[in-house]
């Protein structure tokens, strides 16, 4: 089996706006679903974020190498058997300039797969909760790669420091990726789709991108004993595959218009791929 590289990925989005497993870059057969298959799925997954850690104190982490390492996040599922689709990213391609990504947030995977993906066509910076820069040794790799904390424990704050921080970064050049969700969910609803990013576009003067993702392969964990300890990190199963889409760029206006139009797309998109949607 060959190892899909991550400059060939990179080389197939900017060319067509898609990506898909090639058939010698995936294991012939789909791996057995069991504790072994989750280990070595969220290992491989997750490893970014100690190799993050290891390599900021030694100057060695760059967006190239941080994107590097994030690329596990489909080497992996490919050595497990599983495809990776990746689609639409031509609307991305046609667009000069920085944009604002909204993204539905299934499980921990897209959080990885994402960065060298939207690292093939700018800098970027994101949304993520602060508890995640506190970790040993991530806070200065995680500010170092763009990260905007929010604590979630004063939901005004933070609404203030994305507007401020997000304009400022949009201005400097940066797209911007917010999960409007705010957290994990397997129904994508209306009741927990966030205005945010659209008000951010608004004030920055700056396209909506839609993207959906479909990571059911690795749900989060809702009961038993490893709950409080994993719950990021659910049984993987190997028989689903995982997919990206990206919609088409949403000029920038008001913001109530741009926040209808990414829902709808949204949406419309994971419902065609037979995933639960409340409107």
């Amino acid at each position: 089996m060959r190892k899909t590289k991550l400059s060939d990925f990179q080389a197939a989005l900017r060319a067509t706006g898609a990506y898909r497993t090639h058939d010698d870059c995936r294991a012939p057969k789909r791996a057995k679903p069991g504790a072994l298959t989750t280990l070595k799925y969220v290992w491989g997954v997750t490893r970014v974020f100690p190799r993050c850690a290891l390599a900021e104190p030694l100057g060695r982490l760059t967006t190239d190498v941080w994107a590097d390492f994030c690329f596990s996040s489909v080497t992996i599922p490919e050595s497990l058997g599983m495809n990776v689709i990746v689609e639409g990213f031509e609307n991305r391609q046609k667009i000069d300039g920085p944009v604002l990504y909204l993204c539905n947030h299934m499980s921990m995977t897209e959080t990885v797969l994402l960065p060298p993906i939207l690292l093939t066509f700018s800098p970027f910076s994101y949304v993520a909760k602060a508890s995640l820069a506190h970790l040993p040794f991530l806070e200065k790799a995680a500010e170092h790669m763009r990260m905007v904390p929010i604590s979630r424990v004063s939901p005004r704050e933070d609404l203030v420091n994305i507007l401020k921080t997000g304009t400022e970064r949009i201005h400097g050049g940066d797209s911007f990726l917010i999960f409007p969700q705010g957290t994990r969910c397997d129904v994508f609803s209306r009741k927990r789709y966030s205005s945010i990013g659209a008000k951010l576009a608004e004030r920055a003067g700056c396209p909506v991108i839609p993207i959906v993702v479909d990571t059911r392969c690795q749900p989060t964990r809702k009961t038993g004993l490893l709950k409080t300890v994993f719950k990021d990190f659910g049984p993987v199963d190997p028989s689903k595959d995982i997919r990206v889409s990206c919609g088409p760029a949403i000029p920038c206006g008001k913001s109530k218009d741009m926040h209808e139009a990414a829902f709808d797309w949204m949406a419309t998109k994971l419902e065609s791929w037979g995933l639960p949607v409340e409107r």
